[in-house]
């Protein structure tokens, strides 16, 4: 064999499982056929939080007088610099994860890579020259892309996809974002801030549908305060791109509604890449779009396994790291758990962030326990009202029985830092009565995690 293990795919699920299994002794090699770090390092996680910050700071311009801070001429935003900066920032982290791959002995292998039967991965490069390779074993880790409407196809120009919307080489007055979860959220929040006039339309009844009922409302009330208009429980029927704006015809509740506007982000999820990557040659099964999978990642090939957005579970980033781990380490024959899918924390870096993990108040009722649920406002909090981010708050839902903590709801600033420790404690099984007897610093916005436990015990001291 050429290697112990090929990866087709370097995102946030390849690159990681590369790493983890040269630290294993094993020879890696990873088929990228674009700039390592994947889609996510490059056009999504990464260059979005760069161009979110830029907006934040435009906004903090903006508002300098609440501070006391008087700011001479008027601030306008440099939406070339701001792409830019950005595409620098992407770009300084693919060059990391090339600095990471060259420390670990891993071989990038720059082409296309499909199963070719057996223990063989075909590549072919950019020349369209083919070349075959062989490992012990093989992880697919192709991700996905984004998804398209048929009654809303991407041309890349006037209908566009979330990496377009990351480099367009001017600030469009109007946008029209299609669909309300945490990507068409993220961008129709960045350029609502830096001036342009967007319309979000979502199909379902309320914004970011995946969060608990008053994290959605929240989210609302904070982009109605920024001018954005929102449509829920709206469609878009069709889009005339023949003169010089879109003009787009949505279903909405009231009747229908033709919205004019420059650009239209299709921001309606993603598509798994398992097309033209020789699944059907080497007799991988799939269903309902996706790889078919255990509880290790292994396919219906022995040595073949796949992980990421093209199996089940969550198309998140860290989830498909924390799979590549667990499939490397089970390759290597250690001792290793399956990830638990019921405790993934969830992220959406608008302003206000949101951040959750584990049940939904209603999901929590459907279930059929009871329940104890804790709010506090971040109104109420003193690092709120001192920084100036007082919108939002944090909703803790817990069993009444013995105090499990079944799932956290934030929304507020910074709360993406937050949840990492609702997601340790829950790992932990920490009762809430720990949570309120472990002593919480002040002033800050997380002492809001204690407050919202002691409010569902009724001993909340500051509300």
């Amino acid at each position: 064999m050429d290697y112990d293990l090929i990866i087709i795919g370097s995102g946030p699920g390849g690159y990681v499982a590369a790493i983890r299994a040269s630290q294993l002794k094993m020879k890696v090699a990873v088929v990228e056929k674009a700039e390592l770090g994947g889609i996510c390092l490059n056009w999504g996680c990464i260059p979005t939080k760069s161009l979110l910050k830029s907006a934040q700071v435009f906004d903090y311009l903006n508002h300098a007088s609440d501070y006391g801070i008087s700011v001479s001429g008027e601030v306008v935003p440099d939406f070339g610099a701001i792409i830019s900066r950005s595409r620098r920032v992407a770009e300084g982290m693919s060059k990391g994860i090339q600095f990471l791959f060259k420390k670990n002995g891993i071989t990038h292998i720059k082409g296309v890579g499909s199963l070719a039967g057996g223990n063989s991965v075909e590549v072919m490069d950019q020349e369209g020259d083919r070349k075959v390779y062989s490992a012990k074993n093989i992880i697919l880790a192709t991700g996905a892309g984004s998804r398209d409407l048929p009654n809303l196809r991407q041309d890349g120009k006037r209908i566009i996809g979330y990496r377009e919307a990351m480099t367009l080489p001017e600030q469009p007055k109007s946008m029209l974002v299609v669909g309300a979860g945490a990507i068409g959220c993220e961008f129709a929040d960045f350029y609502q801030t830096i001036g342009s006039e967007v319309t979000l339309v979502e199909f379902l009844p309320r914004i970011v549908p995946n969060e608990d009922e008053e994290v959605s409302k929240q989210l609302e009330r904070s982009f109605k305060k920024k001018k954005m208009k929102i449509l829920t429980g709206s469609a878009v029927e069709s889009a005339d791109l023949s003169g010089d704006k879109c003009l787009v015809s949505v279903k909405t509740p009231s009747g229908n509604e033709t919205i004019t506007t420059e650009i239209i982000l299709s921001a309606v999820g993603v598509t798994p890449n398992i097309g033209g990557i020789g699944l059907e040659k080497a007799g991988v099964n799939t269903m309902k779009g996706k790889v078919v999978v255990d509880e290790y990642y292994q396919t219906s090939v022995r040595n073949i396994f796949a992980i990421g957005d093209i199996v089940h579970g969550p198309a998140l980033a860290h989830v498909a790291s924390s799979e590549g781990i667990i499939c490397v380490e089970k390759i290597a024959g250690m001792e290793t758990s399956p990830l638990d899918y019921g405790n993934i924390p969830s992220c959406t870096y608008t302003n206000p962030e949101i951040a959750s993990v584990g049940m939904t108040e209603a999901a929590a009722k459907e279930s059929g326990r009871e329940i104890r649920v804790g709010k506090f406002p971040f109104t109420a909090s003193g690092k709120a009202n001192a920084s100036g981010s007082r919108d939002g708050f944090i909703k803790l839902i817990f069993d009444a029985q013995h105090g499990e903590l079944l799932g956290a709801h934030m929304i507020g600033a910074n709360v993406t830092e937050m949840i990492s420790g609702i997601v340790v404690a829950r790992k932990l099984e920490t009762t809430a009565h720990e949570i309120i007897k472990s002593v919480h610093p002040h002033p800050t916005m997380s002492e809001a995690i204690m407050e919202a436990t002691a409010a569902a015990y009724g001993e909340a001291i500051h509300i």
